[in-house]
């Protein structure tokens, strides 16, 4: 049986391990979080090196992949850099080969020109998710500055976004992460920010922790895009309105896993043992995406409220 493991700097009550079927292989998924600390997850890293098929990296990223350009997050490099023998990824080749797909998902909505309207919490985290938006047609507001930086200014445009990443990120990938990004016990408290970008948008993409955090009581309507989703965070977005919650990872055991996970499986369960490079990635992402292709990952669509 293969192996993959995502350790995070999130909550231990997100763990899960499920066992799937993955390109004529079992594979054994497991999600270990630490509840943000940093020094527990590099030693799970150091300790499993060798030990396991693939690692992904949860609760924060090894860095950015934002229009074709990366940003290495410098402020959590020490959490796996002494890893040595296991394939170590974020999720960045999920987000840049199957997120994108959201956009036919979008697309069957058939939603009136007047209310295509999205909310992109993050779009240096999600660029898929951010493009699959613009190729449905839908007008953005970015929430990057709003939801990750505290700045109450809105953004309009992949351009403004592109300047903004090239601008701030080499500064913010220097600072402790969890300035920029809820970890440990921070990941199940609410702290709804933002709301009228919220109240505008039919449709609100990003990751689910951001989401879950700021999203205000009364998403009446309202269609989620997002992943990593636990039964309680279903329960969250049942109970303020959403409509509609289309993840972009299958659901397995009644969750979606992160990309982090699930990208560690597909390497694992193809038994990769080559570094993975997101900054020179050498064919990786095609090799992914004919791998996503393969086996039919398309998003998932659950109806929480008629």
């Amino acid at each position: 049986m293969k192996r993959a493991v995502s350790i995070s700097i999130g909550s231990s009550k997100r763990n899960k391990a499920v066992e799937i079927d993955l390109l004529g292989e079992r594979v054994q998924l497991e999600r270990i979080g630490t509840d943000g600390d940093l020094d527990r997850a590099a030693a799970l890293y150091q300790e499993l090196d060798g030990q396991v098929d693939a690692f992904g990296v949860g609760g924060t990223d090894m860095g950015l992949y934002v229009d074709g350009r990366w940003y290495t997050m410098h402020s959590v490099k020490r959490l796996f850099s002494g890893v040595r023998h296991t394939p170590v990824v974020d999720g960045t080749g999920l987000k840049t080969t199957l997120e994108p797909r959201v956009a036919d998902v979008l697309r069957a909505l058939n939603l009136p020109d007047a209310q295509k309207q999205a909310l992109v919490t993050t779009a240096v985290d999600r660029w898929g998710m951010a493009e699959a938006a613009r190729l449905a047609g839908f007008r953005i507001t970015f929430g990057d500055l709003i939801f990750s930086l505290g700045i109450p200014i809105p953004l309009y445009s992949p351009a403004s976004i592109k300047i903004m990443a090239a601008t701030l990120i080499p500064i913010v990938s220097r600072l402790p992460f969890h300035w920029v990004y809820p970890v440990g016990s921070q990941q199940g408290k609410r702290s709804p920010r933002g709301e009228r970008y919220f109240a505008r948008a039919s449709v609100v993409l990003g990751d689910c922790h951001y989401i879950y955090r700021y999203m205000p009581e009364d998403m009446r309507g309202k269609i989620v895009v997002t992943n990593t989703t636990t039964s309680d965070d279903v329960q969250t977005f049942r109970a303020c309105g959403v409509k509609q919650l289309i993840t972009t990872t299958p659901v397995l055991d009644g969750r979606s896993f992160g990309t982090n996970m699930m990208e560690a499986a597909l390497v694992a369960a193809a038994g990769r043992k080559q570094p993975v490079d997101y900054a020179h990635p050498d064919g990786y992402f095609q090799w992914l995406d004919r791998m996503v292709t393969e086996l039919g990952f398309t998003p998932q669509v659950q109806t929480l409220n008629d």
